[in-house]
């Protein structure tokens, strides 16, 4: 059997472990004497959420034989097709220049590109995508970006093993991805919004696969409401303290999403917060920054900012808290559905002048021509 086939049929035995509201309205009730009861409409979703199957999808994903993922490598390739194979299998609708896949070349999109050298061959990449489309006749159109990057940085022989395997930084926002999107595209209810579940390559070259979606997207930048970016939720063991049932907001006030991220957690019991340094430090440096300079209102969602193992060798699968993730994914999935089935978007803050970039993209796209 050739390699690729074998691989990806270890990664199928490995994932076979598994098993007319307003906004204003959705978070009121969620501050009342009810606040730590989930809704009735969005437990199916949160239950479906599988600490197993996350595990068993990641030790696949940040295994040696994925070679560590880095941007273009073989490695990288089967991890889109694995990902893609999930987001098949879950029943969400392909989006892209190839069914789940949105392509570039690597030699012409690379920012350390030599742009005087002689034109090399193509090197395909892929941001792998797909859509739940949503139920309200309206609101249909408009969309939630669900996202996370499935590249690290390879190899590096003489450091370590030589591998290394990312489970942390970003195979666990990788398999939260893939978790969010079979839990809702399994749910007989659909959301009265549109949900696009992405994976990104390119992230440790500098958020160049969402850029390049950013550039190029696959659905009207215009009518994305909101993008959730997932980065490293699944060590506890932050530099700071262990941080358990607890993940922090990257621009927490700079829109409607940390609140409503936070909302989400009164309900399901995690503690949802704003570092006092890191939440604004990091805003720019995951991929939520390419959405947020489209006027997208977009955030990064982080359990840990510095742990052990950080771009190391040492990031292993097998340290990863698989629970603790699977509770973090959950009140992700409360926020996702309070803003797919509410009538209001969310909004740049106005008071906060680190937001004041953004807002004035996003009034801007708002202005239609005469």
């Amino acid at each position: 059997m050739p390699m690729t086939r074998r691989i990806l049929s270890r990664a199928v035995m490995l994932a076979s472990l598994s098993f007319p509201v307003s906004l204003a309205a959705s978070l009121a009730q969620a501050a009342g004497p009810a606040a730590s009861a989930t809704p009735a409409a969005a437990a199916p979703i949160l239950d479906r959420i599988s600490a197993t199957a996350m595990r068993g999808n990641l030790a696949f994903l940040a295994s040696d034989a994925l070679e560590g993922r880095g941007t273009p490598s073989r490695g990288l390739d089967i991890a889109a097709e694995f990902i893609a194979s999930q987001f098949r299998a879950a029943g969400l609708e392909p989006l892209g220049d190839e069914p789940y896949f949105q392509t570039a070349d690597w030699n012409k999109i690379n920012p350390r590109r030599d742009k005087n050298a002689a034109p090399a061959a193509p090197a395909k990449v892929r941001n792998v995508v797909g859509i739940l489309r949503g139920s309200d006749p309206a609101l249909k159109d408009t969309y939630i970006l669900v996202t996370a990057h499935y590249d690290h940085v390879g190899m590096k022989p003489g450091e370590g093993d030589g591998i290394f395997n990312g489970a942390n930084d970003d195979g666990s926002g990788t398999v939260s991805v893939i978790e969010l999107a079979k839990a809702f595209a399994a749910n007989k209810e659909r959301p009265k919004r549109s949900i696009v579940f992405m994976t990104v390559f390119g992230e440790e070259h500098g958020l160049v696969g969402s850029r390049y979606y950013g550039a190029n997207p696959l659905v009207p930048i215009e009518k994305t409401v909101a993008g959730i970016n997932i980065e490293q939720v699944g060590r506890t063991d932050d530099s700071e303290g262990p941080q358990q049932r607890a993940f922090a907001v990257t621009g927490y006030d700079f829109s409607d999403v940390g609140e409503i991220l936070k909302k989400a957690g009164d309900q399901t019991g995690i503690k949802v917060w704003k570092h006092p340094v890191n939440s604004d430090k990091y805003f720019a440096h995951s991929d939520n920054q390419a959405l947020a300079d489209q006027g997208i209102p977009a955030h990064t969602v982080s359990v840990a900012y510095a742990f052990p193992d950080y771009h190391g060798a040492g990031d292993h699968w097998d340290k990863i808290d698989y629970e603790n993730m699977a509770a973090v994914d959950r009140t992700v999935a409360l926020a996702i559905w309070h803003i797919a089935n509410s009538s209001e978007a969310p909004k740049w803050s106005r008071s906060n002048p680190k937001a004041s970039k953004y807002l004035g993209i996003q009034e801007q796209r708002s202005i239609k021509p005469q």
